[in-house]
């Protein structure tokens, strides 16, 4: 029996050649692209997960009113181990904020992303050198590099000896000893291409160090909840000892949190949570292909009811049972799916190069990838039961009096739930696309709107000296501006790219709140072009600027209720600050979070080195004045002397937009292949509908009707469909919407257009593909059809 059924499953599928293709292509294009956006969430949510404490690791955290951060002093994590049994083990971490070169003879790698750890903390991070990891022995610095530094340094390596080195300028003449090579994770939170494994961090560092990152390890069955209330009591405590000066209001405004490991990388308590909803979004969109691929499948399906009927009333009278005939409709449905699965990995592995260069990773359908192998067949058997089980029921249940009297009707049930498939179908489609039009609008605005600074013709160079001091960075500056074409140079300790600020208490007319403070020098106002106020930019004509002038934006003028700020006093880090101008503000995290109140002084004892040297040049000049600064560079910059580097500014802050630049890509594949599927569905069951019609037709020929108003009535019930499917997938489509914007603190307004023409292409999309369908029974012979009545 299976053979027969196959094989007269085989000739139906070749007999309907048309409809297989349609059935098969448009299963496989929905099962490729879920098969990608599978693998690519898969990749997203397993960050770290192959550590054997994955479900015990906590960062521990601070959070108030004022801000939220994962800097915390380096002495927290000894004093939680000490202090609290049910903590297995803790570290401490900290970020080197400046790259510097690593040397081998001709050979050079910069360590981009330094870090230094402590034994305790690699061990809870379960970081393995190749050799092993060795505990350093009092204040030893062991130093590891990852396996594509060492091979670059040291090509043809074969031991496993340490290796000397230089470390920064080679006139420097900093030797160190690379102990072993780590072949580092990008899958990993802890993401590094030179770590420094140390006992300890931060000796002599109190609780005003705020600028390490603490992990712990806690015992299974830890009331993690229970314990966070213990470390945030203790952490109140220290805090009091180390800061007499304040009160007990200001100390438990700060509430301490721990965030688990597997919550860093896509929702972060301090940080933004972009990631989690661009991977929920794809998640989606990738299940909501694959529902209309089986909506389209279904609904083909049953509108060949009417060809199959004779054929399974014919079965019926022979003795066939029921169950009989839904295996061979379900056989049928099941060959088709596998079919599509094949043709889908051929997909996913021809789109793949494209999708991994789009979100700039290296996924693999098969390598490291074995839950293929169960989720393909699983996808498989679960689209054939899903797609195939109604349609066989249908088939199977006709009854053979009436389909062999010819008088077969499909019921008014089916009628319905074809329709509402439809309906689903195009709904999905005008989600997609109003989505699309609006993630577009979003981005144009944040590509073309006034940021508040001119970051282009702006360079900044990298760079290893500290410039703590105007009067150290001014003999570099002179130099760098007798660079013909050279407008304006000066140097900060961080630049508008996204990044956060370090944030301290200051108080102006009595009130205190916590500003972020950015430390820099001469002629950076101008540089970026940020516009003033009130008041002045620093000046070297005032002394007074070097040692205690502080300008403000506007939001924190705003914080503090100032009125007329200019020569009014804020104190903070031991120093009474006069404000001398008041700059408006200016988007220097994008257009997710909100302006900073930010303080700006070029005399910051509580601050980081300057290290960020910010250029700006003349367009028509650029190549000219980078060339020569390139060759002049050792002149300049005796420390940092051998390597100049630079990036542009605005190719910097553009990288802000990035995650919503793959989310407005995948959007667009995702409206282009949903209205491509739901066209193609529409298409074979206008064919259907027609064909089911074509004596009425010739009867309305006949009797004198056009051929427009044969196409009008074609037409009507499909418009009925499409514009239900508008009205229903507005107000979803609004509220998704509406809750993506929502994430922006600067966004557009809602716009009507896209509701517009996302009813104007699906309408017109339908009457396309129907009247082209229509037309070949609208011309056919009235005749042809009638000749047998």
């Amino acid at each position: 029996m299976f053979k027969l059924n196959l094989k007269i499953a085989l000739r139906n599928l070749w007999r309907n050649k048309s409809i297989t293709a349609i059935n098969i292509g448009g299963l496989a294009i929905a099962m490729a692209a879920f098969l990608i956006l599978m693998i690519y969430v898969t990749y997203e949510t397993t960050f770290d997960k192959d550590n054997p404490h994955y479900n015990q690791i906590y960062l521990v955290g601070r959070k108030s009113s004022a801000f939220q951060t994962n800097f915390t002093p380096p002495s927290l994590s000894k004093e939680i181990k000490a202090n609290f049994p049910e903590v297995e083990a803790a570290g401490t971490i900290k970020h080197n904020f400046f790259e510097f070169a690593i040397n081998k003879d001709a050979n050079t790698v910069f360590a981009k992303k330094h870090i230094f750890i402590e034994y305790e903390a690699a061990k809870i991070l379960n970081i393995k050198p190749e050799r092993g990891l060795t505990q350093p022995a009092g204040d030893e610095f062991i130093f590891y590099l990852s396996k594509p530094y060492m091979e670059t340094l040291f090509p043809g390596k074969k031991d496993d000896k340490p290796e000397m080195v230089s470390f920064g300028s080679k006139s420097a003449g900093h030797i160190g000893k690379i102990s072993d090579v780590i072949q580092t994770d990008a899958h990993s939170n802890i993401d590094f291409d030179v770590l420094t494994v140390v006992k300890e961090l931060g000796k002599g560092e109190n609780y005003g160090y705020n600028n390490y990152f603490t992990y712990i390890q806690v015992k299974p069955g830890t009331d993690v909840a229970l314990l966070t209330k213990k470390i945030e009591k203790m952490y109140r405590a220290n805090t009091a000892k180390a800061f007499g000066e304040l009160d007990w209001k200001e100390i438990n405004s700060v509430n301490v949190f721990l965030d688990p490991l597997r919550n860093l990388h896509l929702r972060p308590t301090a940080g933004t949570d972009t990631n989690y909803k661009v991977v929920l979004a794809i998640s989606v969109l990738g299940l909501l292909m694959l529902v209309i691929a089986c909506i389209n499948f279904t609904n083909l399906s049953i509108a060949q009811a009417a060809k199959r009927a004779k054929e399974v009333g014919v079965k019926k009278v022979m003795g066939v049972f029921r169950y009989q005939l839904v295996f061979q409709f379900i056989t049928e449905i099941l060959i088709q799916c596998i079919v599509a699965g094949g043709v889908a990995l051929i997909l996913a592995e021809l789109i793949l190069p494209a999708f991994n260069s789009l979100f700039e990773i290296n996924l693999n359908i098969w390598h490291n990838n074995t839950a293929i192998f169960w989720q393909l067949p699983a996808i498989i058997i679960g689209i054939t039961l899903i797609a195939g089980i109604y349609p066989a029921l249908v088939l199977s249940g006709f009854r053979p009096a009436l389909v062999l009297k010819g008088n077969f009707q499909t019921s008014r049930q089916s009628y319905w739930l074809k329709n509402s498939l439809l309906v689903f179908q195009f709904a999905v489609a005008v989600i997609f696309i109003i989505g699309l039009f609006i993630i577009n609008s979003q981005l144009k605005y944040m590509r073309t709107q006034d940021v508040g600074f001119k970051a282009e013709q702006v360079v900044a160079v990298k760079n290893m000296a500290f410039f703590t001091d105007p009067k150290v960075f001014e003999p570099v500056r002179e130099k760098i501006m007798q660079i013909p074409g050279v407008k304006s140079v000066t140097v900060a300790n961080a630049i508008p790219d996204g990044s956060k600020l370090g944030k301290n208490g200051y108080t102006a007319e009595g009130k205190k709140e916590t500003l972020g403070f950015m430390d820099v020098d001469f002629d950076y106002f101008e540089t970026l072009g940020i516009s003033l106020k009130e008041g002045r930019f620093f000046n070297r004509a005032f002394k007074s600027d070097t040692v205690n002038s502080a300008i403000l934006n506007e939001s924190a003028v705003a914080k503090y209720g100032l009125v007329n700020p200019i020569g009014k006093t804020i104190r903070g880090c031991s120093i009474d600050y006069k404000i001398v101008g008041v700059i408006k503000d200016f988007k220097s995290e994008g257009f997710e979070n909100a302006v900073e109140p930010t303080i700006y002084s070029l005399n910051n004892p509580c601050g980081n080195a300057k290290l960020e040297i910010l250029i700006k040049i003349e367009a028509q000049q650029m190549s000219t004045v980078l060339e020569s600064l390139k060759r002049q560079w050792s002149s300049i910059n005796k420390l940092d002397g051998d390597h100049f580097r630079y990036q542009f500014l605005d190719e910097l802050y553009g990288r802000l937009f990035k995650k919503q630049e793959q989310l407005q890509a995948i959007f667009f594949v995702a409206a282009m292949l949903t209205i491509f599927i739901a066209v193609l569905g529409l298409f074979a069951f206008a064919k259907y509908v027609t064909n089911a019609r074509n004596k009425e037709i010739a009867v309305r020929k006949v009797l004198g009707a056009t051929d427009l108003q044969i196409l009008k009535l074609l037409n009507s019930s499909f418009f009925v469909i499409v514009l239900t499917a508008n009205l229903l997938g507005w107000p979803l489509a609004y509220l998704l919407t509406k809750k993506w914007l929502e994430t922006f603190a600067y966004r557009v307004d809602m716009p009507v257009m896209p509701f517009v023409l996302s009813a104007l292409i699906t309408i017109g999309l339908s009457l396309l593909t129907v009247s082209i369908q229509a037309s070949k029974s609208v011309k056919a012979k009235p005749v042809d059809a009638l000749k047998y009545e």
